[in-house]
């Protein structure tokens, strides 16, 4: 299986998605490669994702802002854009052959946020995305749109 977690910049949610799915297919046992790529990348991974990946023991090694260009070679079976829509954010828009589907996912980094609220935010979205990860690795059949919504209404981000 092959996963591609899109988004504008490529530097914070897309990249927690893609580390954090790395992880749980590890710790499960499954085989996937997961990426991650941006439709304007800034070029560098915001310090405080790979400060909280870090800090919850998840591999940041080879984890780069980059370009869906970059990915050419890459034949995605599903994508999943993970911009806040709440936010009035736009996503990319993926016109590959893959399953499509939309998380939306608030970004820890935006502007107006404590250091408190910004540690709350990944840490919600750690559990949301690790809650998902381990539901989709679990899953008998293979993922579609519709499966891959009932995910991501079971595990909502929480902030406690």
């Amino acid at each position: 299986m092959n996963i591609l977690f899109l988004c504008s910049h490529n530097a914070c949610r897309s990249i927690l998605a893609e580390a954090i799915f790395r992880h749980v297919a590890k710790a499960l046992g499954v085989k996937a490669q997961i990426y991650s790529a941006g439709s304007t990348p800034r070029g560098q991974v915001h310090p405080l994702t790979l400060h909280y990946l870090t800090d919850w023991q998840i591999n940041t090694v080879g984890l780069t802002s980059k370009s869906w260009d970059d990915l050419a070679a890459v034949t995605p079976d599903l994508v999943i854009t993970v911009c806040d829509q709440a936010a009035g954010e736009s996503c990319p828009v993926w016109f590959g052959k893959a399953v499509k589907a939309h998380w939306s996912l608030p970004d820890p980094t935006r502007a107006g946020l404590s250091e408190v609220e910004q540690q709350r935010e990944f840490a919600a979205l750690l559990q949301a995305l690790q809650q998902r990860a381990e539901a989709l690795f679990q899953m008998t059949s293979n993922a579609d749109s519709a499966a891959l919504a009932a995910i991501e209404k079971r595990f909502p981000v929480t902030k406690e």
